[in-house]
């Protein structure tokens, strides 16, 4: 089943609701701040995969980095009103513009 990057956004939006994690005295705020932190974490997370290696050996363990890099990065866009599939496009179409050495 596919999904459009604002579904799979909805989707992730409910799960996080339902944790409780945006509620007041959470132990998990889900703040900006925290968030873009959180996904630095993730991010560099990914390198351990390739740390020593070229590509990953732990393919579900790379699979499953490259989700939570993504789910924060939807969950960043959504607090701070940015649509990722209109951003995603018009940098896609500024960069075709580019001249790249």
């Amino acid at each position: 089943m596919a999904l459009t990057l604002d579904e799979l956004s909805d989707r992730m939006q409910r799960f996080v609701e339902r944790q409780g994690w945006y509620a007041p005295g959470s132990s998990r705020p889900q703040s900006l701040r925290n968030l873009a932190i959180s996904l630095s974490i993730e991010a560099a997370e990914l390198l351990e995969h390739v740390q020593w290696e070229e590509r990953p050996r732990d393919q579900d363990g790379w699979r499953e980095e490259l989700a939570d890099v993504m789910l924060y990065l939807m969950q960043l866009a959504r607090l701070s009103g940015v649509s990722l599939e209109a951003a995603v496009l018009d940098k896609l179409e500024k960069n075709a513009g580019r001249e790249w050495e």
